[in-house]
């Protein structure tokens, strides 16, 4: 292996593993959220406004990071955005107050929507377009990998230490990261694609940047106006997720367990039920295939997993944590032991265990194939600003979730006890999928004439430059 490909698979790695340390910083939060608005002193549906703000800013700001990666430098621009969000992270463990904390989310979120948009740019310009879904289910995959390592770490962490550390630690981390960059090797717009290959390997560069005049053909293009809208909708119910160790949680209280013991078992619950998220790579790679060889679209194959989420994730919720028994200890890794044989023995738990693993597989396929889509329906120079749009509609979407399952939530505390609550309201929140699954339906019989057109220009410009 020569040394360009060397260093195009050590790229490739750092931002695989700079996607999952984004990712912890939002998962580590809500375990959190407990600790936190009792130091504080705020109530808990605040710091899901946190939260939803840090998602906010991250997908607002990456409209602008996606434009300027279509013009300048984008090893640059990821070294600046990773200073931002790794500074802000720190200072977020010094925060005293909830105003404090609020500012160094929005921050955090600025530094954020970097990494979103100019590492999608810098990724799909290495991936092989044949193996694209899969490939770039990896990067998805990390991203839902670093949710479930944050909430790990700060589930065990916290108990112990303080729910300041884990941001710590998080944001060390990151600037480590600044060092990795370094090494990594920026790739020419366009490089992955196949119509491109011939004035790639003449040594020749494919000179198109991105102006502000294209943004308006981007935000017509039919495919991706599904795609926004589909994100947007899919969004509001997976925003809400992040308040499954809110729920694992109160659950466990209800059985007698203390607090310590909530926060660890609930941390575990949600990483070990996250498991079928593994199968990404698997449905982008479905997804590559059906693309290729098959008269069906990616968006159909998606559709149905959109769909299955619904009662999945619903019976899930509703399963009660019936006989739960675990040693009466703080210690983690005896909690850990005990769960595992709660999860093998237990019928209820195992239940749980079913349809979270089942949910969390079918909400896999939606990502690879997001991704694929997006980066197949524009140009090189478009594909960072057309992610981030989409990723504003994403993020709109979470935004509304995160935050607006929290007013609900505690609406319903007037009307039923805890956890009903809880459990009503993330289920009330899955009738977003159903826009979600119809959009993408609808938006398959664009799909291949939008592809089409990019091939098309891509091979004429091609030609032009050799």
């Amino acid at each position: 292996m020569n040394l360009k490909k060397v260093l195009g698979v050590y790229t490739i790695a750092v931002f695989v593993i700079l996607a999952a340390l984004d990712n912890m910083i939002i998962g580590a939060f809500p375990p959190l959220f407990s600790s936190i608005s009792k130091d504080l002193h705020v109530k808990v549906s605040l710091l899901g406004f946190a939260s939803g703000a840090n998602i906010l800013f991250t997908v607002i700001s990456s409209v602008y990071w996606g434009y300027v990666s279509g013009k300048y430098n984008r090893k640059k621009l990821i070294i600046i955005g990773t200073v931002i969000w790794s500074v802000a992270v720190f200072i977020t463990s010094r925060c005293t107050t909830f105003e404090q904390l609020l500012i160094m989310q929005i921050i955090t979120g600025i530094g954020l929507g970097c990494i979103s948009s100019v590492g999608f740019s810098i990724l799909t310009d290495y991936i092989p377009k044949k193996y694209r879904g899969m490939l770039l289910s990896l990067w998805g995959m990390s991203q839902g990998f670093g949710g479930i390592l944050g909430s790990l770490l700060a589930s065990l962490i916290a108990p112990t230490k303080s729910w300041r550390m884990p941001f710590e630690i998080i944001s060390i981390a990151g600037f480590v990261l600044i060092i990795l960059y370094i090494f990594i090797r920026e790739p020419s717009y366009g490089q992955s694609e196949p119509e491109l290959k011939n004035l790639i390997d003449s040594g020749m560069e494919y000179n198109y940047n991105i102006e502000l005049t294209h943004l308006k053909s981007i935000i017509s293009n039919r495919s991706n106006v599904y795609l926004f809208f589909q994100a947007f909708f899919a969004n509001i119910t997976i925003g809400t997720l992040i308040w499954l160790p809110t729920l694992y949680n109160s659950k466990i209280r209800l059985l007698g367990y203390n607090e310590a013991t909530a926060i660890i078992v609930s941390g575990y619950l949600y990483a070990i039920f996250q498991l079928g998220g593994t199968l990404s790579p698997f449905f982008g790679y479905i997804g590559d295939l059906f693309n290729r060889k098959y008269n069906i679209s990616r968006a159909k194959i998606t559709s149905y997993f959109i769909f299955l989420m619904l009662p999945l994730y619903s019976i899930m919720f509703l399963i009660p944590m019936n006989n739960l028994d675990l040693v009466k200890s703080n210690n983690s890794i005896n909690l850990f032991l005990g769960l595992i044989k709660q999860i093998i023995f237990n019928p209820w738990i195992l239940g749980i265990f079913i349809f979270a693993v089942l949910s969390s597989a079918a909400q896999s396929a939606n990502t690879p194939n997001w991704l694929a889509l997006i980066t197949d329906v524009n140009l090189p120079e478009h594909r960072g600003s057309a992610f981030s749009i989409a990723n504003l509609a994403n993020g709109i979407g979470r935004t509304i979730g995160t935050s607006g399952i929290g007013i609900l939530i505690t609406y319903l505390a007037t009307k039923m006890v805890e956890p009903n609550n809880y459990i009503f309201s993330l289920i009330i929140f899955q009738l977003f999928l159903i826009p979600s699954g119809i959009l993408y339906w609808k938006m398959a019989k664009f799909n291949m004439s939008d592809i089409n057109s990019v091939r098309s220009a891509l091979k004429e410009r091609g030609n032009l430059e050799k």
